[in-house]
């Protein structure tokens, strides 16, 4: 396997029940790169980032064919541990999602259900974590509050360092912006390009602009199929289907 390429799929079809969701998928993820995913609703972008982390595997009747080489194994193998893989594969989502807990027992909670237990383990990890995340700073004087008491955009950026705890190799974002303000917005897009430098990260969104500014790449799905993917750069300037262009000028989706 191509030690640029981190993480990538080949001939990946999924199925809800009886509904097909993604139709023969092979696409290629780089390392230290970010990827957009981007199409109109419902178009299955979704539904292949959570591939990565094996959470449509919560789904009764879900099924996904195909392979997804993850450091060249294949993580659809039955004999894959779901836990370190997740561990490995960190997720944020679209509506931040923080415990009902203090903010250090949020980002600690990882690090606790991987067995983690040296008290000052979990303090240097919570605090690293948070300063990667960009919000020590803002709330390194209230760590025993409720996590709950922060703004949409601080528990966002929660929720990132939450992930970041456990030191995962790649960060799966499915629309990590869309529920914040323009201000919140421009902190996580800042944020994404620092964290690529340690890490592969995948990004759904529906917001063109943002697709531009934060990826290096860009997939174009639509009813479930790759239609086209390629640097950002050309597929915002120099498409090659006129289907790519029509989504991306706003002529439908």
């Amino acid at each position: 396997m191509n030690k640029n390429i981190k993480v990538s799929t080949k001939n990946l079809d999924f199925y809800y029940g009886s509904s097909q969701a993604l139709y023969d998928v092979s696409l290629t993820f780089p390392s230290n790169r970010v990827t957009a995913l981007i199409g109109p609703s419902g178009c299955g972008k979704s539904t292949f980032l959570r591939c990565f982390n094996r959470m449509n595997d919560l789904i009764p009747g879900s099924r996904m064919t195909g392979e997804i080489l993850f450091d060249g194994q294949n993580i659809n193998q039955p004999s894959v541990d779901v836990v370190t893989l997740r561990s490995r594969i960190g997720m944020v989502f679209q509506k931040p999602n923080p415990f009902p807990k203090t903010i250090f027992e949020n980002v600690a909670y990882g690090l606790r259900v991987n067995g983690i237990r040296d008290r000052e383990s979990i303090q240097e990890r919570v605090e690293e974590s948070l300063k990667w995340a960009a919000l020590w700073e803002e709330v390194k004087d209230r760590l025993h509050t409720s996590a709950l008491g922060l703004s949409g955009g601080q528990q966002q950026r929660l929720c990132i360092a939450r992930a970041l705890a456990v030191k995962p190799e790649i960060l799966l974002m499915d629309e990590p912006a869309s529920a914040l303000d323009p201000i919140a917005t421009q902190k996580i897009e800042e944020l994404i390009h620092e964290l690529k430098k340690d890490l592969t990260i995948l990004i759904v969104t529906h917001n063109m602009q943002q697709a531009g500014r934060v990826s290096d790449f860009t997939a174009f799905f639509y009813m479930g199929k790759l239609v086209e993917s390629n640097e950002t750069q050309k597929i915002f300037t120099r498409p090659r289907l006129k289907q790519t262009e029509d989504y991306i000028t706003g002529r439908f989706g």
